[in-house]
C-alpha cells in the first residue's frame, strides 16, 4: 500500500504488541494518556478528557528545557476500538498558535497486535509538519513501552 500525501500532511503507521482495544485506551482514557504523551524527554502531568462526539480535552506537556505545552481540540467521531478523529490545537504563543489540525487515527488489530494509522493535517509548511515527525514518533515509542508494561500486568 502507498500513498501520496500533501505537503502540509503527517502520516505515522506504528504496529504495536497489544490488542486494539489497549491501544485505543491509551487515547481516550486519562490514566493511559499521561503515561505516553509527550516526547522522550516530556511528561504530561494533566489530561483532561470529555471522550464522546463533540466533547473536548485539554492536556499539558511539560520538559525542563520546553517549559508547559498547553494543548486542547474536540472529539469529531469515536468508533471504540476502530478509529479516533479529533481536533489539535497548541494553547501557546510559538508557530502554531492558534491553528488547528485535525488528527485520524485508525486501528486495525491482527493477532493480537495494533496497526495504528495517525494522520494529521494541515500544516501551515512542511517544516512545521516534518518538527511534529520526531515527537510523535517518540511519544508512540512511549506508547509502546506503556502498553508492554499493561499487557504483562494483565
Amino acid at each position: 500500500m502507498s500513498a501520496t500525501l500533501a505537503d502540509d500532511e503527517l502520516l505515522i503507521v506504528r504496529t504495536f504488541d497489544a490488542p486494539a482495544s489497549l491501544i485505543f485506551a491509551m487515547w481516550t482514557q486519562p490514566e493511559h494518556f499521561k503515561r505516553w504523551m509527550g516526547p522522550q524527554s516530556f511528561s504530561c502531568p494533566v489530561a483532561e478528557m470529555d471522550v464522546r462526539v463533540g466533547g473536548a480535552y485539554r492536556g499539558m506537556i511539560v520538559s525542563p528545557e520546553n517549559g508547559e505545552n498547553w494543548f486542547f481540540g474536540t472529539y469529531r467521531e469515536i468508533i471504540h476500538g476502530e478509529r479516533l478523529v479529533f481536533t489539535f490545537q497548541w494553547d501557546n504563543d510559538g508557530p502554531s498558535a492558534g491553528v488547528e489540525t485535525l488528527i485520524t487515527i485508525t486501528f486495525s488489530e491482527r493477532d493480537g497486535k495494533t496497526t495504528q494509522t495517525f494522520h494529521q493535517t494541515p500544516f501551515l509548511s512542511q517544516a512545521r509538519r516534518d518538527s511534529h515527525v520526531g515527537g510523535w514518533t517518540s511519544s508512540f515509542e512511549k506508547l509502546a513501552a506503556h502498553a508492554v508494561r499493561q499487557e504483562a500486568a494483565s
